[in-house]
C-alpha cells in the first residue's frame, strides 16, 4: 500500500480511547500508516467513495489497538519454569519470542511492554520486527530485570548489587536500548527467593531510580510485600508490578490499608496481573488436577482479586498487564485480565482506557497510539460484540491493524 492509498474502516460503534461515549456509524480514514480523520455523515460517505480499500466493520466495535504492559516474550505460557526456559540457545529464545509476539498481535495487542527477558534476545527481536523480518506489536523493552545476586529472575542476566553496581547496571540497560528499567523489589516465583521480603536496600533502590530518571527512563518495581512497595514509593519509582502483600514464607498475606492510601497519594501506577492465578486455576480444573491444589489456587486467586478491589477503593492508578508467558498466562489473554480487573470495581470504560490511552500516556506513547485520533498511528482493532457490556468480547477479534498494516486476527 502506497502512502497515497486511502483506507477507510467503517465502524458500527467506535470506542476511541478518549473516555467519551461510543460514536455510532463512524468511519476511520487511514493513509500512510496514520489516522487521517474520523468522520460521520456526508463527510464519511465522500471518504468511502474515494477510498482505495473499504473495511466494513459496521457489525462490530472498533477500538484502539490494546496495550499489554507486562509480558515475558521469552516464555512459552506452558508452565515450563522460567529458569529452565532460558537454557535454550539465545537464537531459539528469539524465535520463541517472535512466536509470542505474533500471538499477541493477532489477539489485538498492538503494543507490549516486555518486563523481563534473557540478555539481548528481546532487543534482537525488536530489531527484526523493525526490519520487517518478523511480525509483532510495538515493543517497549526492559531487558533483563535488575535483581540481586540469586534474586528473582536472576537467570535473565540482570544481577547487580550495591549502589555502584546497580547504577552501572542501569547504564548498561540504557546502552542496550531499554525503554523502562524493571527492578525485582522482592523475591518471587524463582526458587530460593523471598517474596515477603525486600530484596534491595533503600539506598540501592534510590540509586536505581535516580540513575534511570537521569537518563529519562521510568522504573517499575516487582513488589510482593507492603514494605517493598513503600520502599519503591520512597525511591520515586513510577510503577509497581503485582502489588502483593505477602507476610511470610508460608503464604500468609495481609492487606495494608495505610500503604494503599500512600500508593494512591503518590500517584504510582500498578499492573495487578490478576489473571495469572486464574489461568493456573482453570488449567487445574480442566485437567482434573488434585483437589488440594485447586483449593489452594482458588484461595490465591480470590485473595489477589480482593486485594486489587481494595486498592481500587483506595483510588490507586492502574494499567492493564497480564504477565503473559509466565506459568500459563497466554499472550492473547488480555481480555480475561480486563474482565477480572473490572470485576474488582473499575467500569468497563475505565478498564478499556487502562489498556489504551492511559497506558499509552503512562508509557510516553500518547502522541503515537492509544486513541483513535487524527495524526496517531493507525493501530486499530474490531471485535464482535460490545466491550462496554462484556469485556470478554475483546476475545472476538475481527480486525487487527498496526501502523496501517493489516494482520490476521485470532479466531
Amino acid at each position: 500500500m502506497s502512502a497515497a492509498d486511502l483506507t477507510v474502516v467503517r465502524a458500527g460503534r467506535l470506542i476511541d480511547g478518549s473516555g467519551d461515549a461510543p460514536l455510532a456509524d463512524a468511519t476511520v480514514v487511514v493513509r500512510g500508516g496514520r489516522i487521517e480523520s474520523v468522520l460521520t455523515g456526508d463527510a464519511a460517505a465522500r471518504a468511502i467513495e474515494s477510498a482505495t480499500t473499504v473495511l466494513d466493520h459496521r457489525a462490530h466495535t472498533v477500538l484502539p489497538g490494546l496495550i499489554d504492559s507486562h509480558v515475558h516474550l521469552n516464555l512459552a505460557a506452558d508452565a515450563t519454569p522460567a529458569e529452565q526456559a532460558v537454557l535454550e540457545p539465545a537464537g531459539a529464545l528469539v524465535a520463541a519470542s517472535a512466536s509470542a509476539a505474533s500471538i499477541a498481535l493477532s489477539g489485538g495487542i498492538t503494543t507490549v511492554r516486555d518486563t523481563g527477558s534473557y540478555r539481548d534476545t528481546a532487543f534482537d527481536l525488536r530489531r527484526a520486527v523493525e526490519r520487517g523480518w518478523a511480525s509483532g506489536p510495538r515493543m517497549l523493552l526492559c531487558g533483563p530485570p535488575v535483581t540481586i545476586t540469586g534474586g528473582h529472575c536472576w537467570f535473565f542476566g540482570g544481577e547487580a548489587d550495591g549502589v555502584d553496581g546497580v547504577r552501572r547496571r542501569v547504564r548498561e540497560l540504557v546502552k542496550a536500548g531499554a525503554d523502562w528499567i524493571k527492578v525485582m523489589g522482592t523475591g518471587g516465583g524463582t526458587p530460593n527467593t523471598r517474596p515477603w521480603m525486600p530484596a534491595y536496600s533503600q539506598d540501592e533502590l534510590n540509586a536505581i531510580v535516580d540513575e534511570a530518571h537521569s537518563r529519562e527512563r521510568k522504573v517499575t518495581v516487582h513488589c510482593l510485600s507492603s514494605v517493598a512497595i513503600g520502599m519503591a514509593i520512597t525511591a520515586g519509582a513510577d510503577q509497581i508490578e503485582h502489588a502483593g502483600f505477602a507476610k511470610d514464607g508460608r503464604g500468609a498475606s495481609e492487606f495494608d490499608e495505610e500503604m494503599a492510601d500512600r500508593m494512591a497519594r503518590s500517584g504510582i501506577y500498578v499492573s495487578p496481573t490478576v489473571s495469572v492465578r486464574k489461568f493456573i486455576l482453570d488449567h487445574l480444573v480442566d485437567t482434573g488436577g488434585p483437589a488440594d491444589a485447586i483449593a489452594g489456587w482458588q484461595r490465591k486467586f480470590d485473595n489477589g482479586m480482593e486485594q486489587f478491589r481494595r486498592l481500587q477503593l483506595a483510588g490507586v492508578n492502574f494499567v492493564t498487564g497480564t504477565d503473559a508467558g509466565w506459568h500459563r498466562t497466554p499472550f492473547d489473554g488480555i481480555a480475561e485480565e480486563m474482565a477480572l480487573i473490572s470485576e474488582c470495581g473499575p467500569s468497563a470504560m475505565d478498564t478499556i482506557l487502562s489498556a489504551t490511552s492511559r497506558a499509552a500516556d503512562h508509557h510516553g506513547l500518547g502522541d503515537q497510539t492509544g486513541r483513535v485520533r487524527a495524526g496517531l498511528s493507525a493501530d486499530l482493532i474490531a471485535v464482535d460484540g460490545d466491550p462496554l457490556t462484556d469485556l470478554r468480547s475483546l476475545r472476538n477479534i475481527r480486525l487487527v491493524m498496526s501502523g496501517g498494516t493489516l494482520h490476521t486476527p485470532a479466531r
